[in-house]
C-alpha cells in the first residue's frame, strides 16, 4: 500500500527547501560583506586597481627599432588596444565571455545557464573575462578549497571594481597582456604572437588568433608544440564559436579550419637570438646605473626591477649589422677551428705544453661541477674520481651541439682547445657601437671578451708610437735603417727581436715599417719620442687597462680589451676626436617616461693633421703590408686602413680595420695563452682575425640600406696637411736640406 503524501507534508518540505535557499543566500551575502570589509584579507586598493602589478619584461631595442631581447621573470610585453587585431578580440570574446559587453563584471545570467550552454555545445567557463583578469592580477594560486571559495568571491568584488575603473577596451587589453601562453615562460599576447608566429598582435589572422585564444584555458594540453592535434581541435572550436557569434561567416570559419597550424616557432630564451653577449653586459650596466644614479619609481622609494618593470632600453646596436657580424664569425671560425684541430692532431698536449697540467687543474677548480661537489663535502680524491668517470653531457661544436658521454676532465681539455673570438664595430663619429660579438657561443661560454676580458694587444699598439712621432713632425716618408737596436731606459736595457723571415732589409720608410709591422724601426721611433708621451696618448685614446711607460709598449706588451682598442682606433678615423664607445642611448619606463639619457664623452686625443696622416699610414698596411690579403683574397678594394696584431707564441691574433664610417676590432685566441697555434703562418692576426673582418664588411657593403658607403675616403683637415706624404717630394726636400746644411758647414 502506497502512502499518500499529504498537502501538509508538501508545504513542510517546501519550507525546508526555502529555508535552505534563504540560509544559503544569507550566508552568501554575509560572506560578501565580510570580504568587502576585508575580514578575510585585503582587497586591491583603488591605487592598485589604477596601477595593477603584472610582471613585464624589459625590452632591449636596437637603433633600427627592433626588439633584440628581453629581461624577464615572466616573458611578458604589454601592448595597447590599438595594437590588437580585431581577430584577437573577437576570438577571445566568442570563446571566453560572449556577453562581455553586456555585463558589469559578473554575468549572473551566465552563472545560472552554464549547464544549459554546455548541453547545447556552447562551451563556456564559469568566469567572465573581468573575473579572470582579477584572478590573474590579484590572486595567488592555492589548492585549499575553502581558500579558493574566498578567492572566488574576492574576484567577484574586484571584477566589479575593475569594471568601474576601466573601459571594456582597457579590460580586454589588460587581460591579454597578462595571460599565460605556456612555452618558454611566455606571457601576454605580444610574446605569444612573437613566439608562435614570429609576428605582432595587430597582424594575427583569424586562425592564428583562434589558436592563441584557444590555449588560454589550457596552455599545456592545447600546446601546438607538444599536442598539435589538441591545438587544431581547440582552434577549430574557437573558429566555430566566432562563426556562431557572427564574427566570421560559416564559409570563412570552414576555410580557416582547413588550414594547417602554420607555426613559426621562435621561443625566446636568454641564450637565444642575436647579441646574447651584448645583452648580458648591458643588463649588468643598466642595473648598476639604476643603483648608482638612484633612479627610483614615482613613489620616490622603490627601485626599478629590470626583470619585472617593463623598461625600454634603447641601444646603439644595429640589428642587421649585428646579424652580419655573427654570421661572419660563425662562417670563418668553423674553418679556423678545423685548421687548429688539424694542426694539433696526433701531438701530445702534455709534452708540447709544459703548463698543461696546471691549466687543467685551474679549469677543474673553476668548474661548476667542482664547486658543487665541494659544497657536498666531497674530498679531493672523490672529486678526482668523479672527474674521471664518464657521464652524459652536451658539448658545443661548430656543426651544432652534440650529446655525448665523456669524462668531465676530458671535457675541460676539449673546451681548452676551442678557439674564442670577439668583435666590436662602431661609428667613429658618434661613438655608437653597431655590432658586439663577445664570444663564440653564449650558452656554453658565458665570458664576454669584448669589454670584460683583456689580452695582450701585440702589433696593434704600434700606431700609437707612430702617432706621437707624427705629432712631433716625423713624416711617413722618413727613412730609417731596419737594424737591431738596444734601448736603455730608467736603468733597464731592452733589445727587441725581429723574425728573420719577416724582416725587411735595408733602409725603409716609417710607412713601410708600420705596413710590414717591423719591430726594429718601431723601437727606433719609440727611442726618439720616449715612452711617457706614448703611454699618455694611449690613455687619452680611451684604453682603461694599465699601460706602463716602458719602451716595450710600442710592440704591444700591455693588455687591453677589444672595446678599448676599437675605441682608440676610432680617433684616427675621426679627425683625432676620441668619442667614448657607446651602446646605451636611453632608458624609459613602461609608460614612455625617460629615466636616463646617455651623453658620450668626447676628447681631442690627437690633432686633426696627425689623425689624417695616421689614416694614410694605416692604409699602407692594407695596400702593401700585413693586411694585404684583404685586397688579394677578399677583393675589398675601397679605402680601408687597419693593423694586424700577433702576440708572442701566436697566443693572440688581432685585426682592427678603419673606414670613415666604421671601425671594427677583432680578437682571436684560446682561453689560456699557453694554448695556441705553433706557427705564425696560422696564428698571426692576418689569418685568425682579418678574414672575419672581411666577411663582415662584405656583408655590410652589400646592403646599401645601411648607409656604409664603399668609396668614401678619409678627408684631410680643413687647415691642411703640412707633413709631406709624397715620398718623392720628401726625398727632394731632404736632399735640398742636406745641401743647405753642407753649405752652412762649409
Amino acid at each position: 500500500m502506497i502512502a499518500k503524501v499529504s498537502q501538509y507534508d508538501i508545504k513542510r518540505y517546501n519550507w525546508y527547501i526555502w529555508r535552505f535557499v534563504i540560509a544559503g543566500f544569507a550566508f552568501f551575502l554575509i560572506m560578501i560583506l565580510l570580504i568587502a570589509f576585508q575580514i578575510f584579507g585585503a582587497l586591491p586598493s583603488f591605487r592598485e586597481l589604477e596601477n595593477p602589478k603584472s610582471d613585464q619584461a624589459s625590452q632591449v631595442i636596437s637603433n633600427d627599432n627592433k626588439v633584440i631581447g628581453n629581461y624577464y621573470i615572466k616573458n611578458r610585453t604589454s601592448v595597447t588596444y590599438r595594437q590588437l587585431s580585431p581577430n584577437v578580440i573577437n576570438a577571445l570574446v566568442a570563446t571566453e565571455d560572449a556577453r562581455f559587453y553586456q555585463h558589469s563584471g559578473i554575468d549572473f545570467q551566465r552563472s545560472f545557464t552554464i549547464v544549459a550552454y554546455n548541453l547545447i555545445g556552447k562551451k563556456q567557463g564559469g568566469s567572465t573575462i573581468t573575473q579572470q583578469l582579477a584572478k590573474n592580477l590579484f590572486t595567488e594560486k592555492t589548492h585549499n578549497p575553502f581558500v579558493r571559495v574566498i578567492q572566488k568571491l574576492k574576484e567577484w568584488i574586484t571584477a566589479v571594481k575593475l569594471e568601474r575603473n576601466y573601459t571594456k577596451e582597457e579590460i580586454l587589453t589588460l587581460y591579454l597582456n597578462t595571460v599565460d601562453f605556456g612555452a618558454y615562460n611566455t606571457y601576454g599576447i605580444s610574446s605569444a604572437s612573437r613566439t608562435y608566429f614570429n609576428t605582432t598582435p595587430d597582424r594575427l589572422t583569424p586562425d592564428q588568433a583562434a589558436l592563441l585564444m584557444g590555449m588560454i584555458n589550457g596552455p599545456g594540453i592545447y600546446s601546438p608544440i607538444n599536442h598539435p592535434q589538441n591545438a587544431i581541435n581547440r582552434r577549430n572550436f574557437v573558429l566555430r564559436r566566432m562563426s556562431e557569434e557572427g564574427f566570421l561567416s560559416d564559409g570563412q570559419a570552414d576555410e580557416y579550419k582547413a588550414k594547417p597550424l602554420g607555426l613559426t616557432f621562435k621561443p625566446t630564451d636568454h641564450n637565444d637570438g642575436i647579441a646574447t653577449y651584448f645583452r648580458a653586459v648591458l643588463k649588468k650596466e643598466v642595473q648598476k646605473l639604476l643603483v648608482d644614479r638612484a633612479i627610483l619609481k614615482p613613489d620616490g622609494v622603490t627601485t626599478y626591477d629590470l626583470d619585472r618593470d617593463g623598461l625600454k632600453i634603447y641601444t646603439t646596436i644595429d640589428a642587421t649589422m649585428q646579424q652580419y657580424a655573427e654570421e661572419a664569425q660563425q662562417e670563418y671560425m668553423k674553418k679556423l677551428q678545423g685548421q687548429f684541430n688539424s694542426h694539433w692532431k696526433g701531438i701530445s698536449l702534455w709534452k708540447s705544453i709544459p703548463t698543461f697540467k696546471s691549466l687543467l687543474d685551474k679549469g677543474m677548480h673553476r668548474s661548476d661541477r667542482y664547486i658543487y661537489l665541494k659544497q657536498l663535502g666531497k674530498s679531493d680524491e672523490e672529486i678526482k674520481e668523479d672527474f674521471n668517470t664518464p657521464v652524459k653531457m652536451n658539448l658545443f661544436t661548430w656543426h651544432g651541439d652534440t650529446d655525448t658521454t665523456m669524462k668531465p676532465i676530458d671535457s675541460i681539455v676539449y673546451c681548452k682547445m676551442m678557439l674564442r673570438n670577439a668583435l666590436m664595430s662602431m661609428d667613429p663619429t658618434t661613438g655608437y657601437i653597431k655590432a658586439w660579438v663577445g664570444g663564440t657561443n653564449f650558452e656554453h661560454f658565458k665570458y664576454d671578451q669584448v669589454k670584460m676580458g683583456t689580452r695582450q694587444v701585440g702589433s696593434t699598439a704600434k700606431p700609437f708610437t707612430y702617432a706621437v712621432a707624427v705629432e712631433n713632425g716625423f713624416s711617413p716618408c722618413m727613412q730609417v735603417p731596419n737594424e737591431p737596436i738596444t734601448i736603455s731606459y730608467e736603468g733597464q736595457v731592452w733589445s727587441p727581436r725581429s723574425s728573420p723571415s719577416e724582416t725587411v732589409p735595408g733602409v725603409i720608410t716609417l710607412r713601410t715599417a708600420l705596413a710590414r709591422s717591423q719591430n726594429w724601426v718601431t723601437a727606433y721611433v719609440m727611442n726618439e719620442v720616449k715612452p711617457k708621451p706614448v703611454a699618455d696618448l694611449i690613455k687619452r685614446m680611451g684604453v682603461t687597462s694599465p699601460v706602463p711607460a716602458y719602451p716595450s709598449i710600442c710592440l704591444g706588451t700591455f693588455d687591453a680589451s677589444v672595446f678599448d682598442m676599437t675605441g682608440a682606433y676610432s680617433a684616427f678615423a675621426n679627425e683625432g676626436l676620441w668619442t667614448e664607445p657607446t651602446f646605451l642611448l636611453r632608458i624609459e619606463d613602461k609608460n614612455g617616461n625617460v629615466l636616463y639619457n646617455n651623453t658620450p664623452k668626447v676628447v681631442q686625443a690627437l690633432n686633426p693633421e696627425t689623425a689624417y696622416v695616421m689614416t694614410y699610414m694605416l692604409k699602407g698596411v692594407i695596400d702593401e703590408g700585413t693586411g694585404y690579403r684583404l685586397r688579394r683574397d677578399y677583393h675589398i678594394m675601397n679605402p680601408i686602413g687597419g693593423k694586424t696584431g700577433t702576440t708572442n707564441d701566436n697566443s693572440d691574433g688581432w685585426f682592427i680595420g678603419i673606414t670613415p664610417q666604421l671601425v671594427t676590432g677583432i680578437w682571436t685566441g684560446c682561453e689560456d695563452r699557453d694554448i695556441h697555434f705553433r706557427s705564425t703562418r696560422l696564428g698571426e692576426g692576418a689569418n685568425t682575425a682579418l678574414p672575419i673582418f672581411a666577411g663582415y664588411m662584405k656583408r655590410v657593403y652589400a646592403n646599401t640600406n645601411l648607409g656604409i658607403k664603399k668609396n668614401v675616403d678619409f678627408v684631410p683637415p680643413k687647415s691642411g696637411v703640412s707633413i709631406t706624404l709624397d715620398c718623392g717630394a720628401y726625398s727632394q726636400q731632404q736632399k735640398g736640406t742636406n745641401e743647405v746644411e753642407k753649405k752652412l758647414d762649409f
